[in-house]
């Protein structure tokens, strides 16, 4: 089993920039690849971003290709994501993930941190 709470949502302005963060606890963190999706009022669950085990490879949604910035530390069981120049379209729910792989089935979530951004 896998661990995960989000932080660092909030109520921002357009253009304005937020970090969140992931902290996972359980089985060997290093182990999984991670990512993080979000939902909007009303729409489905989309895929935001990835980094594998080692955070040697990433991956984006075109939607925030540009604006995000995944990261992770191993050491401290932490998982970012950096996001600069908020659009209201990016209000939703973000959810912290972990799968065996980048490519692989997501098993373990958190339950979410609200972003909003006002225009």
């Amino acid at each position: 089993q896998v661990q995960l709470v989000e932080s660092g949502g909030g109520l921002v302005q357009a253009g304005a920039s937020l970090r969140l963060s992931c902290a996972a606890s359980g089985r060997t963190f290093s182990g999984y690849a991670m990512g993080w999706f979000r939902q909007a009022p009303g729409k489905e669950r989309e895929f935001v971003t990835a980094i594998d085990w080692s955070g040697g490879r990433k991956r984006y949604a075109a939607s925030v290709t540009g604006r995000a910035t995944i990261s992770r530390d191993n050491a401290k069981n932490t998982v970012l994501l950096q996001m600069n120049s908020l659009k209201p379209e990016d209000t939703a729910v973000y959810y912290c993930a972990a799968a065996r792989d980048l490519n692989g089935e997501y098993n373990y979530w958190g339950q979410g941190t609200q972003v909003t951004v006002s225009s």
